[in-house]
């Protein structure tokens, strides 16, 4: 409920801004006028985003559960999840593209407003299944004026591993800021540090099991290069900038191409969850790696206007090409991956260590896209203005989107336990990483001394580890 009153600020304020032309304002204010309201935009999409990074984490971490205890059900939480994921992505897109064409962005705020209130009903009645914290249970404090409850022995028990997560959630921001504020070079040096450093940590923190596989995740999810600015420059520029060009509108390139991609994404999920999910998660990672290495060949078709010369329209391979073949295999490197960091997370810490592997994920996400942004800045290209120039684009296509995943991400998937998407990748009870006051060559664990007893009962009186460290 915090993080959904953190997010109603944070649309309500953007609201504010596009009612009373503020924007316009600051345009005619000169350029620090500009640079102050951009600043305060991006802090109110990040209080939107930390509503739904919120519950997005309470949810995965609870499904993460659900996984560990039935690792008989393999992916078909995650295909669920993402099923019904796009089925509101459908529904967003089929408003977004009309609306944005039309410049009526404050309804899009004022939508985006009704859905940051839905999850309140929910949330409040709580719909996630909890256990339910109660002020007179042992190691349990009372915290910001006795409005929130804290854990103090359970944090103390693990305090290095809680430590290591809290701190590891900077990393994104933090780059963010450097290069913001500093300059591209000067952020592709902080995200290199900060790569060396999450995977490091990772390698001192948690199991070796663990490490590997969160490598092979970075590894993978980094050398997915991203170079989507460009290409949206290029699909939506006018006929100043590209002539002859596809010239796409907002409403097609958004709303059209979406709901058909999404549609893809679904019929892909049916795809995956029938015939791939019943693979080992090393096959299943490198098919879809090699898969979608290809998918890049659309867009270079289309910049070189070979579908032009083969007399077919843009709009029709574009839809039928990117709409369809990259979504599809977008999905299905999705899948596992996200299966994967779902069964990484240990017996009663399901929420903190799911964020941990999730927020690695997303800051390799981010330097990807940065590195993008590098390789953009360092060509020839001009994306703007009635002078730009793609002719680079495509060979950076082919060498950043086809070869990079299949030298890098491919070798990356040794690194993954070879065994079924059924079965536990780690299993946490031999690992004893969650026991407090123990070391050993596969990191950092912790033990209690929990008195013996053969006695059933006695045992069953026994305060459990989980409940109370």
């Amino acid at each position: 409920l915090g993080s959904i009153f953190f997010g109603l600020v944070g649309c309500a304020s953007l609201l504010g801004i596009y009612q009373n032309g503020a924007q316009q304002l600051a345009v005619e204010a000169g350029y620090d006028s500009v640079r102050r309201l951009a600043d305060f935009i991006v802090l109110c999409f990040t209080a939107m985003n930390m509503t739904g990074a919120t519950l997005d984490i309470l949810g995965e971490s609870k499904y993460s559960e659900l996984m560990r205890e039935r690792p008989g059900s393999g992916s078909s939480i995650i295909t669920f999840k993402f099923a019904v994921s796009l089925a509101g992505g459908i529904l967003t897109r089929t408003y977004v593209g009309p609306l944005a064409d039309k410049g009526r962005f404050h309804i899009l705020f004022w939508i985006a407003l009704g859905m940051i209130l839905a999850p309140v009903f929910p949330t409040a009645k709580g719909w996630i299944p909890e256990l339910k914290r109660r002020s007179d249970e042992l190691g349990m404090n009372r915290i910001c004026c006795n409005l929130a409850l804290f854990d103090i022995g359970k944090f103390s028990g693990k305090r290095v591993p809680f430590i290591v997560i809290a701190l590891s959630g900077l990393a994104a921001p933090l780059n963010a800021a450097v290069s913001t504020y500093g300059n591209l070079a000067v952020g592709l040096g902080f995200s290199a540090l900060v790569f060396i450093g999450l995977a490091s940590t990772t390698f001192v923190i948690f199991p070796r099991v663990f490490f590997r596989i969160t490598l092979g995740l970075m590894l993978m999810s980094t050398s997915r290069i991203k170079l989507g600015s460009a290409l949206n420059y290029y699909y939506t520029a006018d006929e100043a900038c590209v002539p002859d060009g596809p010239n796409f509108s907002y409403t097609y390139y958004i709303t059209v191409t979406g709901i058909v991609g999404s549609i893809i994404n679904l019929l892909a999920i049916l795809v995956y969850q029938t015939f791939i999910s019943s693979w080992k998660f090393r096959p299943a990672l490198a098919f879809t790696i090699l898969v979608g290495s290809l998918a890049s060949l659309v867009d270079v078709i289309v910049i070189n206007r070979w579908n032009v010369a083969m007399g077919i329209p843009d709009h029709i391979f574009f839809l039928l090409g990117q709409a369809v073949f990259e979504n599809l295999v977008n999905i299905l490197h999705a899948v596992p991956m996200s299966a994967l960091s779902a069964k990484l997370a240990p017996p009663g810490m399901e929420s903190a260590v799911f964020s941990y592997s999730v927020g690695i994920g997303t800051y390799c996400f981010l330097l990807s896209s940065q590195i993008g942004s590098a390789i953009i800045q360092s060509s020839n290209m001009k994306t703007v203005g009635t002078d730009c120039d793609f002719a680079d684009l495509p060979r950076l296509l082919i060498v950043y989107q086809t070869l990079v995943p299949i030298i890098v991400a491919l070798p990356a998937t040794m690194l993954i336990p070879n065994v079924l998407q059924t079965q536990q990748v780690i299993n946490w009870e031999e690992e004893q990483w969650y026991e407090e006051g123990k070391t050993d060559n596969q990191g950092i664990l912790y033990s209690r001394d929990i008195p013996d007893t053969d006695d059933d009962e006695e045992k069953q009186d026994l305060p459990s580890v989980e409940a109370h460290l």
